[in-house]
């Protein structure tokens, strides 16, 4: 569909729009629903309530039931194990719980992540 096509379509849905707009601004029914809205919201806020609150008075078996938000539970990530290397070049022993000690991958890179891996004591 062409730009110019597009455009057209829409000026007429638009139009359209505008018209049903007009029809409404028109009806009566929909004056008297407009008017009695504005003075309901003006005397409930002169007597400081809400709409829950009337509708609790008028029928108390109406409850609103709102969904009770239960917190998020969040699963414990398990303990990473301890490891300890001990280099037998040097005697230096590291202990770590991950694999970015920066030693250890200074260790990796001189010898080989293998190599270091095998120097694994628990």
């Amino acid at each position: 569909m062409s730009r110019l096509a597009e455009f057209r379509q829409l000026e007429q849905q638009l139009a359209a729009q505008l018209a049903e707009l007009e029809a409404l601004k028109n009806d009566e029914g929909l004056k008297r629903e407009i008017e009695f809205e504005t003075k309901l919201r003006a005397l409930l806020a002169e007597h400081g309530f809400g709409l829950p609150q009337v509708i609790e008075l008028l029928d108390p078996k109406a409850t609103i039931v709102r969904p009770v938000r239960e917190p998020k539970i969040r699963a414990e990530r398990k303990q990473r194990a301890l490891k300890v290397y001990l280099n037998p070049h040097s005697g230096e022993v590291i202990e770590t719980k991950g694999g970015n000690h920066k030693r250890l991958q200074y260790w990796k890179s001189e010898h080989g992540a293998d190599t270091v891996e095998s120097w694994l004591q628990r």
